[in-house]
């Protein structure tokens, strides 16, 4: 078997990659093309009409249980995971993976289970880590790992995380893509090796070790890949995290508990206020100081939330 199966993630800045590079793969590409580009949910896309009229290669939203045809270019539907079994295509609404659904590394690791060596792994374009643990389980089965040069991305997070962790096969410049995925796919696969433990925890079916944080999504136990070489976390119902990815959620979730504290000191307050205008004496006084006090937690936490530091990610402040 050759390399039939190309899966390409990115995010920011990754669209005009993706344009050009379909708009010069051969019409008669013996592979399958999947593609998951993070884009906010609850709005249509018209990416698959966009490849379509760039390239040879006709582009689709594919249905769950949709049959792999080669030649053809599959694109993740908003707000749904394009996941792989042999033969197949699933789109699900699952847990989201690092904050995302379309996930890059869901497609990634989905297609390395189904497909073993036959996969190519592309990451172009995007901010944040996610296309790492992915193609970490891609290359592991004995996949061909394939980035774009960050110094050429307009948003280089994704492959330089990427290349740090990876041992990718090629890091190229988006105009040396087509041509090089057009040699890959021709060229015959190599034998699928057998994942790693730390990939299978990656992945999900073996747990890792129980970790104290719980899930920022859903509250779930944590468990961890193996400490210190990868830091991956992933909870029972699904939700998974890369450590810059468990720090954001972690940021959304405490500023929104926060807000959730300033209203309710500052209703607490407007409810003392009220009371002191029906009592007199001690009773007065006492709701009075119980005003004062909670509109100054109220305000403080107001402020503290207004600044934005109490919420920044660590490396976002030191940078």
């Amino acid at each position: 078997m050759n390399h039939d199966i190309v899966a390409i993630g990115a995010s920011a800045g990754g669209i005009e990659v993706l344009r050009d590079v379909v708009a010069n793969l051969p019409a008669d590409l013996a592979a399958s093309v999947f593609v998951v580009v993070h884009l906010p949910s609850g709005h249509a896309s018209v990416l698959p009409e966009l490849l379509s009229r760039r390239g040879a290669l006709p582009a689709i939203h594919p249905v769950h249980d949709e049959r792999i045809e080669p030649g053809k270019i599959y694109v993740a539907p908003p707000d749904n995971h394009l996941q792989l079994r042999p033969g197949l295509i699933e789109v699900v609404r699952g847990p989201k993976d690092n904050g995302h659904r379309p996930a890059v590394d869901v497609l990634f690791r989905t297609a390395a289970a189904a497909y073993g060596a036959r996969v190519i792994g592309v990451v172009l374009s995007g901010y944040q880590d996610c296309g790492t643990a992915g193609m970490m389980s891609i290359k592991a089965r004995g996949g061909v790992g394939v980035v774009q040069d960050p110094a050429t991305a307009i948003a280089p997070d994704m492959p330089r995380h990427v290349i740090e962790r990876v041992a990718v096969d090629h890091v190229v410049h988006p105009l040396e893509l087509p041509a090089l995925l057009t040699r890959l796919v021709a060229a015959p696969a190599g034998p699928t090796a057998e994942p790693t433990p730390l990939v299978r925890q990656l992945e999900g079916s073996e747990l890792g070790h129980r970790a104290d944080i719980v899930c920022p999504v859903c509250e779930g136990v944590l468990t961890e890949t193996q400490p210190g070489v990868f830091q991956h976390f992933r909870c029972h119902v699904g939700h998974a995290f890369t450590l810059d990815g468990l720090l954001r959620e972690q940021s959304e979730e405490l500023e929104r508990v926060l807000w959730a504290a300033v209203r309710a000191l500052e209703e607490s307050a407007a409810l003392a206020h009220r009371l002191t205008q029906h009592e007199t004496g001690e009773l007065r006084a006492r709701f009075a100081e119980k005003e004062r006090t909670h509109r100054q937690q109220a305000d403080y936490l107001r402020q503290l939330l207004l600044r934005g530091r109490l919420l920044t990610p660590v490396d976002a402040q030191a940078s």
